[in-house]
């Protein structure tokens, strides 16, 4: 009895587990998790944390340095000039040396600005590598959604096809049609079993891609709503692409590095002024122990007179990649108003073609209903009812297909005025705050570890 009681529990279990629906996980859900785990973007932000440090280590060049040194030994000394004598010593020295760098010709001013503006770019690097991850999983997970719709009207016209061809053979048996109607049903069915293959290989290939992106399978997806706070122009596009592109603001801000850079080199043809102090101890155990302590303190001051032309080259080869920058940032500025366009014409297109294939199927389902009408009547074929059923499918994949577009186009508006991400998509996450890592080495005078609670690892 127990036996057959926990079968039954067991089977009705399973009845409900099979019978309750899974929770339908949305996009926002999808892109919170990308966020939190894309290996792409970690390894990005690792990429900036290493960037930081280049800041300390121009602050660095204000900082004293300070070493110690000692030496001991043994030695044996013999010498018979006038009187010969052997002596053994041990020999030990200790130097203490600190020195101070006053000025340095301007350059860890100017190594202090281009660190920074690298991270400054780095930075807007990592924006847009958060949007491209974050577009590339809202990408996948539409195209799941419309593969997943087209697939089911595929699977639903083959059905309504399969039926048909049925229907069409038993009034071919009593001879209301034709073989050439029999024909006629059996081909568009076999055109419809061909469409339901090639759905199920698309939504395979989307699936796929989806995993790659978001990195575990996709599990009752829910098409999403169209994206809030998107631009009521094209100019409005344009002018915010020009300001927030993160690729425009990486541009500039390597610009501004390179323009450092110049600064840096000139810097090595300037005197360079330091003041260092040391202590020198040295004892020597012998037959008779002798040892000293010398101290000073000198101001040191080195002035290049020349210095091969190596420096100027590098001053002269340093304002080219300057002005190579500058003409990149211009065509980063191009590029984000091509893509801005493109986007919005996108956008456009796509929320046209959807009403368009609205109105198309209100009337295709009223012609097909006629035509069905009209066929019972003999007024009507078999090929124009099966004309008739084509177009409202096609019209409906079509739907699906342009409805995914305005959503996928939207997305990439977002994208291009920089705000495809997830602060600009208000995510459930804990946004990452790339100043955290910055703020916490840009004053550190010492220690090599990281802080693996704060995620720097």
């Amino acid at each position: 009895m127990r036996k057959v009681s926990c079968r039954l529990i067991g089977a009705a279990c399973m009845v409900v587990a099979a019978s309750t629906p899974v929770a339908a996980e949305t996009l926002e859900e999808v892109l919170a998790s990308t966020y939190s785990s894309n290996p792409t973007l970690l390894a990005r932000r690792a990429k900036l944390r290493s960037t930081d440090e280049g800041v300390p280590q121009a602050l660095s060049n204000w900082r004293p340095t300070v070493s110690l040194t000692g030496s001991v030994g043994r030695g044996s000394y013999d010498n018979n000039t006038l009187s010969k004598y052997s002596m053994t010593r041990t020999p030990r020295t200790e130097a203490l040396t600190i020195s101070q760098p006053l000025f340095r010709g301007g350059r860890t001013l100017a190594a202090t600005a281009q660190a920074e503006n690298s991270v400054m770019s780095e930075r807007a690097l990592l924006a847009s590598t958060e949007q491209t991850i974050l577009l590339a999983a809202a990408t996948a997970y539409l195209n799941v959604v419309r593969d997943e719709a087209v697939l089911k009207l595929s699977i639903n016209n083959e059905q309504v096809l399969r039926k048909q061809y049925e229907a069409t053979q038993e009034r071919f048996k009593v001879g209301e049609l034709t073989r050439t109607d029999v024909s006629q049903s059996e081909a568009r069915l076999a055109k419809a079993t061909a469409d339901r293959v090639a759905a199920e290989g698309n939504l395979q290939s989307s699936r796929a891609n989806y995993v790659n992106n978001v990195g575990r399978p996709p599990e009752a997806l829910a098409a999403p709503a169209t994206p809030p706070a998107l631009p009521a122009s094209l100019e409005e596009v344009t002018a915010q692409a020009l300001a927030a592109n993160p690729n425009v603001v990486s541009a500039d801000f390597t610009h501004a590095a390179a323009k450092d850079n110049i600064d840096l080199i000139w810097g090595e043809l300037l005197p360079t002024v330091s003041l260092s102090a040391d202590i020198t101890r040295g004892l020597q155990n012998s037959t008779m122990e002798s040892s000293y302590t010398n101290r000073q303190v000198l101001l040191n001051l080195s002035v290049p007179l020349y210095e091969s032309g190596s420096v100027y080259s590098r001053v002269r080869a340093s304002k080219h990649t300057a002005g190579q920058r500058r003409i990149e940032a211009d065509q980063a500025r191009r590029d984000a108003i091509e893509t801005g366009t493109k986007a919005w014409e996108s956008l456009q297109a796509a929320r046209a073609q959807a009403n368009s294939y609205q109105a198309q199927i209100k009337a295709s389902e009223l012609a097909l209903a006629g035509v069905r009408e009209e066929s019972k009547v003999g007024s009507r074929t078999i090929l124009d009812v099966l004309n008739a059923e084509q177009e409202l499918f096609d019209a409906r994949v079509n739907l699906v297909k342009a409805s995914r577009d305005v959503l996928a186009a939207s997305y990439q508006v977002k994208s291009a005025l920089g705000q495809m991400t997830a602060q600009g998509l208000n995510l459930p996450v804990e946004v990452y705050d790339p100043t955290k890592h910055y703020d916490d080495v840009r004053g550190q005078w010492i220690g090599n570890g990281i802080d693996k609670d704060k995620g720097y690892e």
